[in-house]
């Protein structure tokens, strides 16, 4: 069957009261902008707490279903046939078409759940409902009706139009991109942090991204490597904007200056604090992070604690209590998984300790670092002119 129409349905959005238009809005907002890379011409409208898109010409019925998949804030993508409310007589008639048409293998059980929006429309819903199941055993013997568990929900919704669907495709969920605000994500080349960035958006927040580059230690392709992470979640998450920092400089000076069981705890703390520095100058609300308790050194509790101090922003870790395989069942879903795992090192493997601190202590780190202080604020300063902007599509 050629669909002309989707209804979207969303969940969350439906109990923002008064404000729920702001979120609808920038939902039609998202799906107009990622049906504009597929072929045909489409119509995104709202009516009634409703939200459909119209197509105009011929498209790819998959290639649309997989574009609206990566819209945050949809639940459920029904594809509908949509006739005009001509009254009872014709809604029966199209509603066996439909059945016909879609389901050639009759042997099926069914139930119809009818809604009359259209107050003027003559027949209540319990009794459509009832006349519409009936026509449907009369027309095809061999269908019956489940209450409890039906293999077919038969959805009919009398509006201005009327529209008539069985099938929900499941969306991704969450809130519209934008509606919460906008982050900076620090974008590594492994498989947590672009399910992070995933994670966070998916509620609704508008990510930046910033990588640490350590030429010559790590290569070309490791920074590629994080490109193309980067625009694979920005199928979800809309245009990033990746800045890239060299931080040899600042890596070799811990190095050199720092014991070496404090590295990744004090190369650590510098990133948040350039990260930082970068999102507030880009108008961002928070830094995102692919941490886990646990899940490394320079995850554990106190170590994480000793890596916020130096941050006054918010700092989002959305993979907080996931294991391992729960944030690889994600990067697979997404797509990031294989390029993930490439094996083009990023500048934190690089500089790893042998035996890291697990439980570090802020005074002794903070000690650590004051062996720095003749040459940390030239290698800041030279840092943040490094930074090189790529917006990733």
């Amino acid at each position: 069957m050629k669909y002309q129409t989707f209804l979207i349905k969303y969940a969350e959005i439906a109990v923002k009261g008064k404000n729920r238009y702001i979120f609808e809005d920038a939902l039609i907002h998202r799906m107009r902008q990622v049906l504009r890379n597929v072929d045909g011409e489409f119509a995104v409208s709202k009516t009634q707490g409703r939200v459909y898109v119209d197509c105009k010409s011929d498209y790819d019925y998959d290639e649309v279903i997989a574009a609206l998949q990566t819209v945050f804030g949809i639940n459920a993508i029904c594809p509908v046939v949509k006739i005009e409310n001509e009254g009872f007589e014709k809604l029966t008639e199209a509603v066996l078409r439909y059945v016909d048409d879609e389901y050639p293998d009759k042997n099926r059980t069914f139930k119809v759940f009818a809604r009359r929006a259209d107050k003027s429309f003559p027949v209540r819903s319990t009794q459509m409902n009832e006349e519409l199941g009936a026509s449907i055993l009369d027309a095809f013997p061999e269908m019956k009706v489940d209450v409890h568990k039906p293999e077919i929900e038969l959805y009919v919704e009398v509006r201005e139009n009327i529209y008539i669907y069985s099938k929900q495709i499941p969306g991704p969920g969450g809130m519209p991109l934008g509606t919460g605000g906008k982050a900076m994500l620090l974008l590594s080349g492994g498989i947590d942090s672009p399910v992070a960035g995933y994670m966070v958006s998916k509620r609704g927040v508008k990510i930046d991204a910033v990588y640490f580059h350590a030429p010559p230690y790590t290569s070309e392709r490791a920074k590629q490597k994080v490109v193309d992470l980067a625009r694979k979640i920005s199928k979800y998450t809309g245009t990033i904007c990746l800045h890239v920092i060299n931080f040899t400089d600042i890596q070799l000076a811990i190095y050199e200056k720092c014991p070496h069981e404090q590295l990744t705890i004090i190369m650590r703390r510098y990133m948040m604090r350039i990260a930082e520095k970068i999102a507030v100058d880009n108008d961002c609300l928070a830094l995102v992070t692919g941490e886990s308790i646990g899940q490394v050194a320079s995850q554990t509790m106190q170590s994480l604690a000793v890596t916020n101090e130096v941050c006054t922003l918010p700092v989002f870790r959305p993979l907080i209590g996931f294991d391992k395989q729960e944030i690889i069942d994600v990067s697979e879903k997404i797509d990031t998984f294989e390029t993930s795992i490439l094996p083009y090192e990023d500048c934190c493997t690089i500089f790893v300790a042998k035996h890291p601190v697990t439980k570090p202590e802020l005074k002794a780190i903070k000690k650590s670092e004051e062996k720095l202080r003749d040459c940390i604020d030239d290698l800041l300063a030279k840092a943040f002119e490094t930074d090189e902007v790529i917006n990733v599509i």
